[in-house]
């Protein structure tokens, strides 16, 4: 009995033993395959990071000609101050209407389709960096949804800057 113990042991440590020679043979043939693919990854997502950022910001730009900024609000506020200031108190309605809101709803309509032409501006060079890159490198697909969103963001935000600024959309009211 105590012979067949220590062949039963012997036995399962060559077994073991040869496993292991296997599991090291495929882990190494693993780990040289790898560091090729990490570097060519790592070479092609350093130059999508760029494209992709500028992706982002083309979407957040589209968003912002259509919801309104800061500056826009700023400027807007400047517009109806000068025109409070300008505007004699013997003015007519429709004048005064005009150079205190009329002035504000126009610079804030210049505003947000500055911010929707920028949009398009960095969306459009997003989609075209690839013509200009090196051959064979393939943008995410990510990249261009996301480029595409701006883009049509930017056109929607230009349409109804445009609207707004010549009074088709929400215009002033009369005066009489």
């Amino acid at each position: 009995m105590a012979t067949n113990a220590v062949d039963e042991t012997e036995a399962t440590e060559a077994t073991t033993d040869e496993k292991a020679v296997d599991t090291t043979k495929s882990d190494e043939v693993t780990r040289t395959e790898v560091p090729a693919e990490t570097a060519e990854t790592k070479e092609a997502g350093a130059s999508g990071v760029g494209q992709g950022a500028a992706a982002v910001v083309s979407a957040a730009l589209g968003v912002v000609s259509l919801t309104g900024s800061w500056l826009g609000t700023v400027a807007a506020a400047r517009q109806n101050l000068i025109g409070q200031l300008e505007t004699a108190q013997n003015a007519g309605v429709a004048k005064q209407i005009q150079a205190v809101y009329g002035d504000a709803w126009q610079t804030t309509a210049l505003w947000g389709g500055l911010f929707a032409v920028t949009a398009l501006i960095v969306g459009v060079v997003v989609l075209a960096r690839p013509a200009f890159g090196t051959p064979g490198r393939i943008q995410a697909p990510w990249i261009k949804s996301v480029a595409w969103a701006g883009v049509a963001l930017g056109v929607i935000g230009l349409f109804l800057a445009v609207l707004k600024y010549t009074g088709i959309l929400l215009s002033l009211p009369s005066a009489g």
